[in-house]
């Protein structure tokens, strides 16, 4: 049963000096038993850890929303084992996303194809449509294959806060919410996958960037256009991480270059890219990549923002990051996070 269900036997409170922080490591075995019988595990994937329901079973997919405190207009991704299982959760499915598929599964990619009637409402806000992918990591994909279902699995955080990229991150904020934590390590790439959709009669639409880049898409199919569009208050989205404010710590973080007349607060943290000198204005700074490798800073982002975001800062900048390849991804989420304005003395914006 759900550990939620569960009583802790003596001999484990006895060990426990502390309230319990997070339910006990969890087993494939146990993940996949948890998942068949209705409840919610953390599991990892090569992007970041997702939090895993059976994406047929409405009630438990419902849980997954509850937990995060995640509005039910942004839809979750649906995880299958292998491409080929494809038509079992979609309909209808064109030729290029066959085509991306064979390419880019198992990987950071996610098809938005026509939903096949099982998949409940839920799991798309309503939606015709639904966002499937395969998990590049082998625990991920044991785990959608011990169950016998496919899962449901929107990143593991709170709603709009910084996506986890380590068991212990999912545990600092869902610990005591969700039934178990499968540690697979850190997650590989860090940055959330790349999102298509197929719209009738028109090119391929990139809805969110990810490790899977714009130029990767183009090379294997031609034509695609760009729509990461913000969110319109109460409407469904057509794919998740397409809210305005989204990936934010709890300390303001503003993204991109500093106004040369602004002042900056007292304990201000910065988060550098690239060959930077010291700068004596920031109490703390931790560099994404010195090297400016684009992928070693996408690694790095949400376990630096975290690290970042512990030290109870008054403000955290983030350099400026290329826009080609996967920065595209990286500017996307640093644009959600950040805020809107450089904030004026003693009027920092809290979230």
């Amino acid at each position: 049963m759900p550990f939620s269900e569960r009583v802790l036997l003596p001999n484990l409170r006895k060990v426990t000096p502390v309230k319990r922080m997070y339910p006990p490591w969890t087993t494939i075995t146990e993940a996949s038993q948890i998942i068949r019988e209705g409840g919610i595990v953390a599991i990892p994937t090569e992007t970041v850890y997702g939090l895993a329901a059976n994406a047929l079973n409405a009630l438990a997919v419902a849980k997954i929303f509850a937990a995060k405190e995640r509005p039910t207009f942004d839809p979750l991704i649906v995880h299958i084992a292998s491409a080929s299982n494809l038509p079992e959760a979609a309909e209808s499915i064109p030729e290029n996303a066959w085509i991306l598929a064979e390419k880019f599964m198992p990987g950071p990619l996610t098809l938005v194809l026509p939903k096949r009637k099982k998949i409940p409402d839920l799991v798309t806000s309503s939606l015709p449509t639904v966002g499937i992918r395969v998990p590049d990591h082998p625990i991920a994909r044991e785990i959608i294959r011990e169950a016998g279902v496919p899962l449901a699995a929107p990143s593991a955080n709170l709603f709009q806060r910084v996506s986890p990229t380590t068991a212990l991150h999912v545990a600092e904020q869902l610990g005591e919410r969700i039934d178990g934590i499968v540690d697979g390590g850190q997650s590989r790439i860090g940055l959330e996958s790349t999102i298509i959709a197929f719209p009738e009669g028109k090119n391929p639409l990139l809805l969110r960037p990810g490790a899977i880049t714009l130029e990767m898409l183009r090379e294997t199919i031609g034509d695609i256009d760009v729509n990461m569009s913000s969110s319109e208050p109460g409407k469904a989205l057509p794919a998740p991480g397409m809210v305005d404010k989204h990936y934010q710590p709890a300390t303001p973080l503003y993204y991109g270059a500093v106004p040369e007349t602004a002042t900056l607060p007292p304990k201000t943290l910065h988060l550098a890219f690239g060959k930077i000198s010291e700068d004596e204005r920031f109490t703390k700074t931790l560099n994404l990549s010195a090297d400016g490798n684009l992928l070693e800073a996408t690694a790095n982002l949400y376990s630096f923002i975290r690290k970042l975001d512990r030290l109870g800062g008054d403000l955290i900048v983030v350099d400026p990051v290329p826009e080609n390849g996967i920065g595209m991804a990286v500017n996307d989420r640093l644009k959600r996070a950040s805020l809107k304005y450089f904030p004026e003395p003693n009027a920092t914006e809290r979230r």
